[in-house]
């Protein structure tokens, strides 16, 4: 009974061993196609999760997903990571198509997949978290977090049989790789630029699943593409950091219109309807509160310039405050993604543009100040735009001046939006 049992125990373990050794053959015929174009944060980690759930509802044989990212959340990233390992069914990424990347968070999700691919012309790599990267302080904080991240991609791409050191690299010393360095570095499966040759590379590729060898076997290829829903490609659009950044300015520019020419109320309502947006790709974003605040002191200080003589110091300062805080504005602890610097070199160059014109236009009317046609309005039209009083005989009006209201006394009755002409002017009030 016991030499049973010893025999017994010895055939499962020898059945076990070659099991793990001799791939089983798995059959490709149904492929979802997903796809990632925008940094990764929770409205990509729905869609993923969604599109999982679909895969197996269709009885996919692989999930295809198709990425070009700048990067994204760190907690996300990681949640897509156990999403990629949990995966019963074989998951390819293939990095597409020319001039595409997969950087930062980017990287990292790539070097879990079970079969990566990268189309001539695109790259991957440069995964240290921007606030770690360049000359900032070596301390025990920032060690520990290179140090997880270095340790995850490493792990990953061991289990897939890739170069874990130089995955590693991309996030000690954020290095990046093109398409054939890649492929030389064994850091990539292949290089693949069509869905012929996508077929091509997948038939008798081994891969390991769960655990499990499996060779795939590929004869014809159908492919099952699931796009995001409205929802989802709003908010990836919005979750774009270029994007909410540009957003947030015309908002702030378009609101700082409307205090200067009140009235109309249009400015106004269009950079309350920008500010919505950019708030809602700001709460998917890692947002650093301590420079959006920079940005907004800035606003504040262009508008304070306005009513303090300080020779343009205080302009100059709001200049520093805007500049620092579009450059760390999305630089947090969880964040792999950072505003365009040409972005902001624009976005400052425009502000400081409109600043000049502003100045301009100052400096050519002071030399009028205590003159009797300095801000003088007679010869323009106006449109009455509100009934003030009937003082004795004349009717006090509001009329509306390119953007701006003054008071208008007429000496009789005229009807809300009849046009005048002003023919003269006595300080701030004007007259028919």
């Amino acid at each position: 009974m016991r030499t049973y049992q010893i025999l017994l125990a010895l055939t499962i373990f020898v059945f076990n061993f070659f099991s793990s050794v001799i791939a089983s053959e798995l059959q490709i015929n149904k492929i979802l196609n997903l796809e990632i174009e925008a940094p990764i944060g929770p409205a990509t980690y729905n869609y993923l999760k969604v599109g999982f759930e679909k895969a197996n509802t269709l009885q996919s044989d692989l999930i295809l997903i198709e990425l070009n990212t700048p990067g994204g959340l760190v907690s996300t990233t990681k949640k897509i990571l156990t999403l990629i390992g949990e995966s019963k069914i074989p998951v390819a990424i293939w990095i597409r198509p020319e001039g595409a990347s997969a950087t930062s968070a980017g990287a990292i999700i790539a070097s879990a997949a079970h079969i990566l691919f990268m189309s001539e012309g695109t790259n991957i790599g440069a995964a240290t978290p921007i606030q770690m990267s360049g000359e900032l302080e070596k301390g025990d904080l920032r060690n520990k977090a290179i140090n997880d991240l270095k340790a995850l991609i490493q792990s990953l791409a061991m289990s897939r049989n890739r170069n874990a050191p130089l995955f590693g690299e991309m996030i000690e010393k954020a290095r990046s790789f093109e398409s054939q360095n890649a492929l030389k570095e064994n850091l990539i499966d292949a290089i693949v630029n069509t869905e012929e040759e996508l077929q091509q590379n997948l038939n008798n590729r081994e891969i390991k699943i769960l655990g499990k060898k499996v060779t795939l076997k590929v004869k014809k290829i159908e492919f099952d593409k699931y796009e995001m829903d409205l929802g989802q490609k709003l908010l990836n659009i919005l979750a774009n950091p270029n994007t909410a950044y540009i957003l947030f300015l015309i908002g702030a520019a378009l609101f700082y219109l409307e205090f200067q020419t009140p009235g109309g109320f249009i400015a106004g309502s269009m950079g309350a309807f920008c500010l919505v947006l950019a708030a809602i790709g700001f709460q998917v974003l890692p947002l650093n509160f301590g420079a959006l605040a920079l940005i907004g002191l800035s606003f504040i200080l262009f508008i304070l310039e306005i009513y303090i003589t300080s020779y343009g110091l205080i302009t100059l300062a709001a200049l520093g405050s805007f500049v620092s805080g579009s450059l760390f504005l999305y630089r947090t602890e969880d964040g792999y993604i950072s505003i365009s610097q040409n972005v902001i070199i624009s976005a400052t160059s425009s502000l400081v543009l409109f600043l000049f014109f502003i100045f301009f236009f100052i400096l050519r009317d002071h030399k009028n100040i205590g003159k009797k046609y300095f801000n003088s309005q007679i010869g323009h039209h106006a449109k009455i735009v509100n009934f003030l009083e009937h003082d004795g005989e004349f009717y006090i009006y509001q009329v509306k001046i390119g953007g701006e209201i003054w008071s208008f006394q007429s000496s009789h009755e005229l009807k809300i939006g009849d046009e005048v002409e002003i023919k003269n002017q006595d300080g701030l009030i004007l007259k028919a």
